[in-house]
């Protein structure tokens, strides 16, 4: 090898090195939301939200409840897995330009497949968009992943798309959850991981 050749062969190798070894640095990390023991997130309204197991369950008898993030975020995935009985009215709420639940002013991706509006059932972003697929959900474990990026909106539960939708409305926001109506819900293994 002459010594052009050697050259061009350390700095792809100083390239590679530099990449490669911090490719846990470039990737972006997965962070906890709503976990127990956090000050990052809030709670409000008529529900009851306690911890079992490391599972956070949302009880109500009447009206809606939520538990919401402290802060913004723009553009994300987030995967939780939930647990609805069949009475429950609930939801995941993201880019609420308010700290309050509103269809308007968030992305409400709906959990509430006996829905009396079935184009606003489990799956469905409310009042944008109906669901691609009917996923059943009641009474048991389901995943959900939500993918935001600038305009573009995905959802999938349990590996299903349900969800495809460009919109411009809502550039950032919190993220809730939430319990209306009456009944329980039950979340786990919430995270998010942005793509910003």
């Amino acid at each position: 090898m002459n010594s052009v050749g050697r050259y061009f062969f350390v700095v792809l190798s100083c390239v590679l090195f530099i990449y490669g070894g911090n490719s846990r640095v470039l990737a972006q990390e997965t962070e906890a939301l709503f976990e127990e023991a956090s000050v990052d997130w809030f709670l409000s309204g008529d529900a009851q939200w306690k911890f079992a197991s490391d599972v956070l369950v949302g009880t109500i008898q009447s009206g809606s409840g939520m538990v919401m993030t402290k802060r913004k975020y723009t553009d994300f995935v987030l995967n939780l897995e939930f647990k609805p009985d069949s009475t429950i009215n609930s939801g995941i709420f993201i880019h609420c330009a308010n700290k309050e639940l509103s269809a308007t002013d968030c992305y409400e991706i709906n959990i509430w497949d006996l829905h009396p509006n079935q184009e606003n059932r489990t799956g469905a972003i409310v009042g944008r968009l109906r669901p691609l697929a009917h996923v059943v959900t009641l009474n048991k474990w389901n995943s959900y992943e939500i993918k935001i990026q600038k305009d573009h909106i995905q959802v999938w539960i349990n590996g299903v798309l349900t969800a495809d939708l460009y919109d411009q409305n809502l550039k950032d926001g919190y993220i809730a959850l939430q319990a209306a109506g009456s009944g329980e819900i039950r979340f786990r293994n919430v995270g998010i991981r942005n793509l910003e």
